[in-house]
């Protein structure tokens, strides 16, 4: 009876320093929301993460805005911004259209008709609609009829770039990220204006980002 005794304890304080501290697995826990701008969060590691995101963009559009080549011309330029030529070329997992939707989404809602936005990533929408209205299957709408598509003056461009470092003795990893913005005259092949997104992280415990 006692050598029984025993091992039920013994189980007992197994399962008890098994037990993730401060882990709240109550069923039916609510969702938490948090602010995307925040570093404050338990699921963080050395990749891309939503704060990155965020402020990179936001940087990008006041830097464009300023910029009178682009912003400041008497006739609003058309410009493309998607990830058609935005390359990740590090070692972080990333869906491109995370950073280029959100800089297009605030650069036009910021840029108040200074910037003309074309929609190539719509394309396949656009050929449909117009096939439509010249075969007579619609009418031609009320705004205006047009020979061909908006062309293009600037297209963005860039890339995802990174710099690891692993410490075997205390299993640190460390990344440096570098993401460059660039919107490149169509015409002519140079380079109107640039931006450079740079930070550096260090966690002894990475995540997965998917």
């Amino acid at each position: 009876m006692k050598s029984t005794t025993i091992a039920v304890l013994a189980g007992a304080l197994a399962l008890t320093g098994c037990a993730t501290p401060n882990l709240n697995n109550t069923p039916g826990r609510p969702v938490v929301y948090q602010d995307v701008n925040t570093t404050s969060t338990r699921v963080a590691g050395v990749g891309v993460e939503a704060q990155d995101i965020v402020s990179s963009t936001d940087r990008m559009v006041r830097d464009i805005l300023s910029n009178p080549a682009i912003a400041g011309r008497s006739t609003p330029p058309r410009i493309v911004v998607d990830s058609e030529f935005f390359k990740n070329e590090s070692s972080s997992r990333i869906n491109k259209n995370l950073i280029t939707n959100r800089l297009r989404v605030e650069l036009n809602r910021a840029a108040q008709g200074r910037l003309v936005f074309v929609a190539q990533h719509y394309g396949d929408m656009v050929d449909k609609q117009r096939e439509a209205k010249r075969s007579g299957e619609t009418d031609r709408g009320t705004i205006r009829t047009a020979k061909a598509k908006a062309g293009v003056d600037f297209q963005l461009g860039g890339s995802i770039n990174s710099l690891d470092a692993h410490s075997a003795n205390t299993g640190t990893m460390s990344r440096y990220h570098q993401i460059t913005f660039e919107l490149v005259d169509v015409e002519y092949g140079t380079i109107a204006w640039t931006g450079m997104f740079e930070f550096k992280k260090e966690a002894q415990d990475d995540v997965l980002y998917r």
